[in-house]
């Protein structure tokens, strides 16, 4: 992702990658530290948001029992603020309020950065994910009361050589994964980097001409809006385009069951985008979740989600 060029399309990676262990390819997430001394988070570097924020010691929310907190009488170099913080995602939501303090990411030490300590995670979404706090990378349009994301006070504090990151994504469930600030790692990647325009900068959104299979559209006629979001899980877009797809794997009639052995037979899902062809195969649109409780075969990796007509082109996508 470059901030100024628009997005890369094959990912790679800053001086020290920061490792995203993945949790049945569901969560990516990997470990910063907030404060003098360091306390450290899990958390997930979202490309779907812009807030930092981690639990903290005046969360009283069950989702805070089970997951490490902050502790601002701990930390040195922290500096309190009376501004509060509310943020809503498409699953869970949070309160707290806002603070400074040195965030170290990587091999990066972030000086004065302002983020959230948690006083409310609400539901269960936050009590069950093995991560503890969500590190988000879209734009200062977007980000909740105004607080300017780490990838922007990392620019202008001048802690990176070029203002742009990079992802990886493992389809190993144990490692692999990496999200790099600063440089381009060509060994993530084969062939040539294909550069693609933002269509608005507050996620990372883009205009995609078609959604095809065997040279016959089946979504995004006449061209959409997506964005490249690494903290959602699946493929999602619009019911309309998601039930014609559903109709071509087998996915339809309320279920996204679908047999294992099926994956061999179905075609690639072509998104384009700027031109450019991306072919997604089956073997990255079904997943296999037989080693899940639920002992279910395959699943689609498609799901529907009503957003202003909106594609998410979360992590089916991007791995």
């Amino acid at each position: 992702y470059g901030r100024r060029a628009g997005l890369v399309a094959s990912l790679s990676s800053p001086k020290l990658p920061t490792p995203l262990p993945t949790a049945d390819l569901v969560d990516y997430y990997g470990t910063i530290s907030i404060g003098t001394p360091a306390q450290d988070f899990t958390v997930v570097f979202d490309t779907g948001s812009s807030n930092l924020w981690a639990p903290s010691v005046y969360c009283s929310s069950a989702a805070c029992t089970n997951h490490n907190k902050f502790n601002p009488s701990d930390s040195i170099t922290y500096e309190a603020t009376s501004q509060s913080l509310s943020i809503q995602y498409g699953t869970g939501s949070m309160t707290g309020i806002l603070a400074y303090d040195t965030v170290q990411v990587g091999g990066i030490a972030d000086t004065k950065q302002i983020f959230g300590l948690s006083e409310t995670e609400p539901g269960s979404t936050f009590y069950y994910a093995p991560f503890d706090g969500i590190l988000g990378l879209a734009f200062p349009s977007i980000a909740s009361s105004g607080a300017t994301p780490i990838f922007d006070n990392m620019i202008k504090e001048g802690l990176v050589s070029q203002d742009l990151f990079s992802v990886y994504l493992s389809s190993d469930e144990q490692s692999g994964s990496v999200v790099m600030f600063s440089v381009i790692d060509s060994s993530y990647y084969s062939g040539s980097l294909k550069w693609i325009p933002l269509s608005a900068e507050t996620y990372w959104e883009i205009t995609m001409d078609s959604i095809t299979i065997d040279g016959e559209t089946i979504a995004c006629s006449g061209g959409c809006q997506a964005i490249i979001d690494t903290g959602t899980s699946l493929l999602a877009g619009p019911s309309t385009g998601i039930s014609n797809i559903d109709s071509y794997t087998g996915a339809s009639n309320g279920t996204v069951r679908i047999s294992c052995s099926a994956m061999s037979s179905l075609p690639n899902i072509v998104f384009t985008i700027n031109g450019i062809e991306f072919p997604v195969p089956a073997s990255a649109y079904i997943i296999d979740v037989s080693v899940l409780p639920q002992r279910w075969s395959c699943t689609s990796g498609f799901e529907s989600i009503d957003v202003g007509g909106l594609w998410i082109l979360g992590d089916v996508f991007i791995r």
